[in-house]
């Protein structure tokens, strides 16, 4: 396979600083009833694992009355603050978050119902580490009201998680898998790494063989990134563990969407797939550009403030060390650490950036019903109107449409010709090839977005061209939510 791509990394929720721009000034929010996705990070673990960059604490002790008060006054005041109507989804991160008891978790989903409308069925995630899970803890989420997990397995093999600092052994995740799908059948979602140090291509195949006899219906699959900072980049980098070769992530990750593509999923998402119809709605809110809140600390959120008569959607920050943000919440009702206006170039840029991670893209008109198109390779990507909905497009460019910033002569028209882009009257959608490399394609669209807008700020580098033919993968932003 060729040498020059950027392959997927973990994104377990997007809210990375992306490049700024000018513009005319924020985009106003409609008047309709406000609604939005919460995100509650719990930063404590049991121990860190060698790879492991997150917000993240391993503390002897944990005074989990006062961080359940914090979280709990939190979600209440950034509601408040937002005047959101209805919350539709909430997802608990961490850290580890299934080490929290089920009581917090009905402390916060009881806040949140009496500060805006939580409908009955909304998805509520927890994520949760086989080392802490069992039937008992989880059947007290469940009645907390918890109705999705997503369980951090990565991978099916001791050798491997050894070295990934995990604290779980192969057998743990299987007994923890079949405990969560016994009480969340067909809404337990795992988490697979692959591109590990020494990992080699038949192992990679033999793993993935294991995870679709275990799978529920959901599984998310990650480039393991190697963050400096972190203990197993540091063997990397002394040499005690060999660094993974491009070429063989790649052919890891295509094999991994034929095989499960094959089997029944959906490839949805750069890293995720899913079939029955068990999309993430929560992390579809990140990708979609709606809002959401983030509670705890170092969480990231997406929201307007319209209690404070705002119109302009702010990127906003909560303190990452816990000591400081719960003294912050315990005084200031909230523990935001920095708040920042987005301009309308830069909400277009995440909208463009996390909207072509789905296999839907980005569309502009309202949804209508066409069939799926073929891409040449034998599969079918699904219309707009057969997948997630709209990428509101029109709602942050209602007077610039699609067609005109990515169908004039350009980059994008170029992409579209190398067979990486499609752009219709549905809207701006990744082939299926193009969603394998999309991070090697998000420069030059941001360029020709910035250029349309009239604040182009070029790169000092080649042309993006030149770096796929000269064999340099370039990653797109994405972050954590914690």
């Amino acid at each position: 396979m060729a040498a020059a791509r950027g392959w997927p990394r973990k994104l377990a929720a997007v809210a990375g600083v992306l490049p700024g721009g000018g513009g005319p000034g924020p985009v106003p929010e409609t008047a309709a009833p406000a609604t939005a996705a919460l995100y509650v990070h719990w930063p404590y673990c049991r121990k860190r694992c060698s790879y492991c960059s997150f917000n993240t604490y391993v503390v002897p002790a944990v005074d989990e009355a006062a961080v359940r008060a914090c979280l709990v006054r939190e979600a209440q005041t950034l509601l408040r603050f937002s005047q959101v109507h209805s919350v539709t989804s909430v997802f608990f991160g961490g850290g580890t978050p299934s080490l929290a008891s089920p009581g917090t978790v009905a402390a916060v989903l009881e806040a949140v119902a009496g500060a805006a409308h939580l409908p009955a069925g909304a998805e509520v995630t927890l994520e949760a580490n086989p080392s802490s899970t069992s039937a008992s803890p989880l059947a007290g989420f469940r009645a907390a009201g918890v109705n999705r997990l997503s369980i951090g397995v990565q991978s099916l093999d001791d050798a491997e998680l050894r070295m990934l600092g995990r604290e779980h052994t192969a057998a743990e995740a299987r007994k923890a898998v079949e405990a969560a799908r016994g009480l969340f059948p067909g809404r337990t979602s795992i988490d697979l790494l692959f591109g590990l140090p020494g990992q080699s291509r038949d192992a990679w195949a033999q793993r993935l063989e294991a995870t679709l006899g275990l799978c529920d219906d959901h599984i998310s699959l990650y480039q393991l990134t190697l963050e400096r900072g972190t203990a197993l980049a540091a063997q990397v980098r002394a040499g005690a563990l060999p660094a993974p070769c491009q070429d063989l992530l790649a052919d890891m990750y295509q094999t991994a969407r034929n095989v499960l593509v094959a089997t029944g999923f959906r490839h949805y998402e750069v890293s995720n797939f899913a079939r029955k119809g068990a999309l993430s709605t929560h992390n579809l809110s990140y990708w979609r550009a709606d809002q959401y809140i983030g509670v705890g600390p170092g969480a990231h959120g997406r929201f307007v403030l319209r209690g404070e008569g705002s119109c302009s959607r702010e990127a906003r920050v909560q303190i990452l060390e816990p000591v400081a943000w719960m003294r912050e919440v315990q005084s200031q009702g909230h523990g935001t650490r920095s708040r920042v206006v987005l301009s309308p170039l830069e909400q277009l840029e995440e909208l463009l950036t996390l909207g072509l991670r789905t296999d839907e893209g980005i569309t502009h008109e309202p949804l209508f019903s066409s069939p799926a198109a073929p891409l040449g390779t034998g599969m079918l990507m699904p219309s707009p109107s057969l997948a997630l909905g709209t990428q509101r497009w029109e709602h942050f460019s209602p007077q610039l449409s699609l067609q005109a910033v990515f169908g004039e002569p350009g980059e994008a028209r170029a992409l579209q010709q190398e067979g990486w882009l499609v752009l219709d009257s549905g809207g701006l959608r990744c082939t299926w090839a193009g969603l394998a490399v999309l991070d090697s394609l998000l420069p030059d669209l941001l360029w020709q977005l910035q250029r349309v807008l009239g604040a182009a700020r070029r790169p000092s580098r080649g042309t993006l061209a030149e770096e796929r033919a000269g064999g340099r993968g370039v990653r797109a932003v994405s972050g954590h939510n914690g």
